[in-house]
């Protein structure tokens, strides 16, 4: 889905505009229709923002496990994709690693959370902790079909990633049909999914009108104290693993960045990957990454190295569980941390597929997920934005660095070229 205006539609009437039009369509009614007074408005704000949510919450088991099985049958064989294989998935977890970090170390510095608060009805009844033995249990599924029936995200992760490997060993020939099945079945559900992205601006108006009905105009600003961190935490990233490994690599970022500008404007604009990957992988064969490189890692980019997604989804998980008043340990974090790397492998190329992981997440670490989703979803499109254009950059930076590795980048984004 291209958040971007389609083909003989106008700039604002795309998806993007219409988003921001109803974000302030609902700040506005949500002012002049605070829940006290007028509680059957609040209701209907309410009962939009939660029907979203229970869409989303409808994509989390198909589309985490068709993508994941799906991904692993194709590439997960790292003696078959050879050298440059092995490097890129190298490059992708360290970064994401450095990622997932700084995510964390800015929800424990600013704490962006402290200052929102959970939509009222939410699910904010917490399980009881689990101990650090029956979380290692519980790593292992017993019913794969109770796990999806309960949304058990990292029992589903597991499956999906063994099923996955599987495939990957039984030989290109046998598993053909079914690496196809899994081919078709994502293809499916993202569309689907654009289908029900398409709904998203009536669930930013429903959030954002209910957040201000309900506290007041004052909400913005603890909205703003999120999204500042993000983009604080997304420029931290930029500068200290983007930035040096461009210079590493012997390259002029400057020459980089005049060359990524047009799809990284394509995919800030129009908050979708997919819509910049063509763009993309044309400036950067003319940067001097030769197709073969190129062709390959971007695209695997996509499944294995969303840096601004991964930041956001911890970012805001750690805001959820704040908000809600709820403090995790550094084993909880670092067990979450853990999980995510894992479920942010394979959703890619979907506008705001990053609040399926979110729910999902809060689910397996007993957040209340539909409550928080909801929380931070008035103002999703605006941090939906910066993460995919640093998941955009990110990849660039990725095809780089392995063409450096491989000693095949041409001299044209060399200092000196």
């Amino acid at each position: 889905m291209s958040g971007g205006a389609s083909p003989g539609r106008s700039r604002w009437l795309s998806s993007t505009a219409l988003i921001f039009y109803a974000l302030i369509l609902g700040v506005v009614l949500g002012h002049f229709l605070p829940a006290e007074t007028y509680p059957w408005a609040y209701e209907s704000f309410k009962f939009l923002s939660k029907a979203f949510i229970s869409l989303i919450k409808m994509l989390v088991v198909p589309l985490i496990f068709a993508t994941i099985v799906l991904g692993i049958g194709k590439t997960g064989d790292v003696k078959a994709v050879g050298r440059m294989g092995v490097k890129a998935l190298v490059y992708f977890e360290i970064a994401s690693t450095i990622a997932l970090v700084i995510g964390l170390v800015f929800a424990n510095l600013v704490k962006p959370g402290l200052d929102l608060k959970l939509p009222p009805g939410g699910d904010l009844a917490l399980a009881k902790p689990k101990t650090f033995v029956e979380t290692l249990l519980h790593l292992f599924p017993s019913n794969v079909i109770d796990a999806m029936a309960k949304q058990d995200i990292l029992q589903i992760v597991i499956f999906a990633t063994l099923l996955g490997v599987a495939a990957a060993h039984v030989g290109a020939e046998k598993a053909k049909p079914f690496v196809d099945f899994f081919e078709a079945t994502v293809a499916v559900l993202f569309k689907l999914t654009d289908y029900v992205m398409s709904l998203t601006p009536l669930g930013v108006f429903g959030a954002m009108a209910g957040a201000v009905s309900h506290h007041g105009i004052t909400v913005l600003g603890s909205y703003a104290k999120l999204v500042g961190s993000l983009y604080a935490a997304l420029v931290v990233f930029a500068l200290i693993v983007l930035v040096p490994a461009l210079k590493l690599a012997g390259v002029s970022v400057r020459r980089f960045v005049r060359k990524i500008r047009d799809p990284f404007l394509i995919a800030f604009s129009t908050a979708s990957s997919e819509a910049a990957l063509p763009r993309a992988l044309e400036r950067i064969v003319e940067f001097g990454v030769p197709k073969s490189v190129a062709g390959f890692v971007l695209p695997a980019g996509y499944s294995f190295n969303l840096d601004g997604s991964t930041l956001y989804i911890v970012l805001a998980t750690m805001t959820i569980a704040q908000a809600a008043g709820r403090h995790l340990s550094i084993l909880e974090q670092v067990s979450m941390c853990l999980v995510f790397m894992l479920t942010t492998k394979g959703v890619a190329a979907v506008p705001r597929a990053s609040l399926v992981i979110i729910a999902a997440g809060c689910a397996s670490f007993n957040l209340p997920g539909e409550a928080g989703v909801a929380m931070i979803l008035a103002v999703d499109e605006l941090m939906d934005m910066g993460r995919t254009s640093i998941n955009l950059a990110g990849n660039c930076v990725a095809a780089v660095v392995v063409a450096k590795w491989e000693g095949v980048l041409g001299p044209e984004a060399s200092e000196a070229g």
